[in-house]
């Protein structure tokens, strides 16, 4: 299964984005295709603070665009939410030893788990930081290989 990280989800919702065209083909080609891919529910979070947030876009996304964004993504039939489940600690705490993360890498080091708790072997994301986590492989949508 692939899972999707915030980066790949602003810039599929926004327009002003100068990568929106590649994340929203990827996002739609997830979204209507027959194999399951996911959301950790961190990235939805951090997805709804980061589009409304009036110090990074100027405008913003409204709360109403931002929510129905999400309200989109959940309508796919192939989607699967990942939150935190019994032993979600035990999948954490090997990933903050294996990968020495401190401070506020322990975010990324949250999804990192999730995706592996939940059998994610590919995480879409532009960010360069989740490539501490070697169980995980990271694949950036964005640039061609």
């Amino acid at each position: 299964m692939i899972a999707v990280d915030t980066n790949i989800l602003i810039y599929a919702h926004r327009e002003d984005s100068e990568w929106h065209k590649k994340a929203y083909e990827c996002i739609v080609n997830l979204a209507e295709g027959s194999s399951n891919w996911a959301i950790p529910w961190p990235c939805l979070h951090e997805f709804f603070s980061i589009a409304t947030h009036p110090r990074i876009y100027a405008p913003p996304s409204s709360v109403a665009d931002a929510i129905n964004q999400i309200e989109a993504w959940l309508e796919s039939p192939s989607l699967v939410l990942l939150a935190e489940s019994h032993d979600y600690w035990s999948s954490l705490h090997n990933i903050l030893n294996a990968s020495k993360v401190i401070g506020p890498m322990v975010h990324d080091a949250r999804i990192a788990a999730l995706c592996l708790q939940h059998g994610v072997k590919t995480l879409l994301s532009a960010d360069r930081d989740f490539s501490r986590f070697a169980s995980l492989q990271i694949k950036n949508p964005l640039i061609s290989e």
